[in-house]
């Protein structure tokens, strides 16, 4: 038993260590889309004034998650990748720019810099396996470098990057740093000020304890106007409300990216799991994750056959550990893990495990029991 278990019921034989994909919600992130629903259902949106006090919470929440100087530097998006495809689709490309990228990232922060092809604009790709993959990508970076996107934690490794090094480094070159963001967000502290980044986006459904279809866009606010728009409604404009106003301009804020009506019922998910997050406090989160993730390592590497796939440095780690073991091919493994009720994926050649911070000590012990069952044959 720990503190959270009241947030997070635990059905029998249910060992859940899949957060870098789809997370479960607290109880209170479904309590409040209950009530949301049973209001929309017998008063429908009498009280829509006091819905718009939970977004703007919610965008007070992720301003204090980022540590954006203001709530005005986040804007409310769909996902990960349409905020990626803001930056993309706005920034002034010029024939012969270059983009630096790792040869790791998850297609969302991949596919859209390839898409600018078509404008002249190449995208390097840098591996991240050397000792110091930090130094590797800023070598990359010459005179021609406009953009580095790079997630804070790899998808499938959990390497972690060290960002205020990467960030520093950048700024001192003229480079934009965009961060992709969304496995760091919610498991592990990140500060937006001091990685010195242009931009940061993340999806709510992973470590945030979110619904899917919302998502946060850090906009550094020297840059908003230079990014071009290319969605427009009435809820992106400065006097967005004031429907008879026929001349108009974008907000000055980063809500100048949200084109039209908010995912209100996505607002009341995540609101309510941030709330638990706060109440924890991101150091505490991280602790509790990183002593999981320990207990994960050491446990596997104490397992025959085991190879683990995710960095060893302590500095180097997140909520992410990838394993393969010998005995199994990776979907034999999948497949024997899923009929264990162990939640999981295949990534980067292994079977990745993420859990986070409330994850009971039976779920860890329990799967380290199975995996050592499966070597032993």
């Amino acid at each position: 038993m720990n503190a959270y278990d009241e947030q997070f019921p635990h059905p029998a034989g249910l060992r859940y260590l899949n957060h870098a994909a789809v997370a479960p919600w607290p109880r209170r992130a479904s309590d409040a889309v209950t009530a949301f629903a049973r209001e929309n259902h017998t008063i429908g949106a009498r009280d829509y004034p006091k819905w718009l006090e939970v977004e703007l919470r919610l965008r007070e929440r992720l301003a204090r998650l980022l540590n954006a100087p203001s709530r005005a530097d986040v804007a409310l998006v769909k996902n990960t990748s349409e905020a990626l495809s803001f930056v993309a689709f706005g920034l002034d490309w010029r024939s012969g720019d270059q983009i630096v990228i790792s040869d790791e990232e998850f297609p969302s922060n991949r596919v859209v810099w390839e898409a600018l092809a078509p404008q002249g604009v190449e995208v390097v790709q840098v591996s991240l396996k050397g000792q110091d993959p930090e130094a590797d990508l800023l070598a990359a970076c010459g005179p021609r470098t406009r953009l580095m996107a790079i997630s804070a934690v790899q998808y499938a490794s959990g390497l972690r990057l060290d960002l205020e090094r990467l960030g520093l480094a950048c700024e001192r070159s003229g480079v934009l740093l965009c961060i992709d963001a969304i496995q760091q967000l919610g498991a592990l502290p990140l500060d937006v000020q001091a990685a010195r980044c242009a931009f940061a986006m993340a999806d709510g459904h992973k470590w945030m304890l979110g619904p899917e279809g919302l998502g946060v866009f850090y906009c550094r606010s020297d840059l908003r106007s230079q990014l071009k728009l290319h969605e427009y409604g009435w809820h992106m404009l400065e006097d967005a409300g004031n429907y008879d106003r026929s001349d108009w301009q974008p907000a000055r804020s980063a809500r100048r990216f949200e084109c039209g009506s908010p995912n209100m019922l996505g607002c009341m998910a995540l609101e309510a799991s941030l709330s638990l997050l706060e109440e924890v406090g991101m150091d505490q989160v991280a602790r509790l994750l990183l002593e999981r993730i320990e207990w994960l390592h050491s446990g596997l590497a104490a397992i025959g056959g085991v190879e683990l796939l995710s960095p060893q440095a302590q500095a180097r780690r997140s909520g992410i550990l990838t394993f393969r073991l010998e005995q199994l091919d990776r979907g034999a493994l999948f497949e024997r893990l899923k009929g264990e009720q162990v939640v999981c994926a295949q990534r980067g050649g292994g079977i990745r495990l993420s859990p986070h911070f409330y994850t009971p000590a039976s779920v860890i012990d329990e799967t380290l029991a199975i995996v050592r069952g499966l070597a032993n044959g």
